[in-house]
């Protein structure tokens, strides 16, 4: 396929439905962990295939980035918790450059919440239970699982619009 067949072929591609829901950024809560909340259960009221799962964007000390996919574990005072092992590709590059960027999208409500910010290490006690309380826990301990905590630095909110007038709200923290 040439190139040119490409781009014309991802042109024809539809970008978002007709009926997604509308946001007014003037009504927003203060606390971005609100908003997200608020929106992750619309998602799960719409039937968002895995709406706890989002990408991880991370770099190494040299500023090689990497994302992958994870879930989000739990949100609370200390930040937006994930969870993996600190003997994997991210655990390292955490260790080497703690700070993180994650991006939800659901792509039926055509909606996506990005949070940046730095990532510090939780317990090893919070750790240990995230390790039992997985779907495939056998009782076994695995002491390289780390449960981390992103702190946002920067939350935003983008809702899209089939007029291509999408909407963006940011929180700066």
């Amino acid at each position: 396929m040439s190139n040119s067949n490409l781009r014309r072929k991802l042109r024809a591609l539809p970008d978002f439905a007709e009926n997604l829901p509308g946001f007014d950024p003037e009504q927003a809560p203060e606390d971005p962990a609100e908003l997200f909340l608020a929106w992750l259960d619309e998602a799960l009221a719409a039937g968002a295939p895995q709406p706890h799962a989002f990408s991880l964007a991370t770099a190494d000390a040299a500023g090689n980035l990497s994302s992958r996919m994870l879930i989000l574990k739990n949100l609370d005072g200390d930040g937006w918790h994930f969870a993996t092992s600190r003997a994997s590709r991210k655990g390292r590059e955490l260790e080497e450059n703690p700070r993180a960027a994650m991006n939800f999208y659901w792509h039926g409500l055509g909606r996506q919440v990005r949070v940046a910010g730095n990532v510090v290490l939780l317990s090893a006690e919070a750790s240990a239970r995230d390790w039992a309380e997985r779907p495939a826990a056998d009782g076994s301990e695995n002491p390289d699982w780390q449960l981390y905590a992103l702190t946002p630095r920067e939350v935003e909110f983008w809702q899209a619009d089939p007029g291509r007038r999408h909407i963006r709200h940011r929180y700066v923290l």
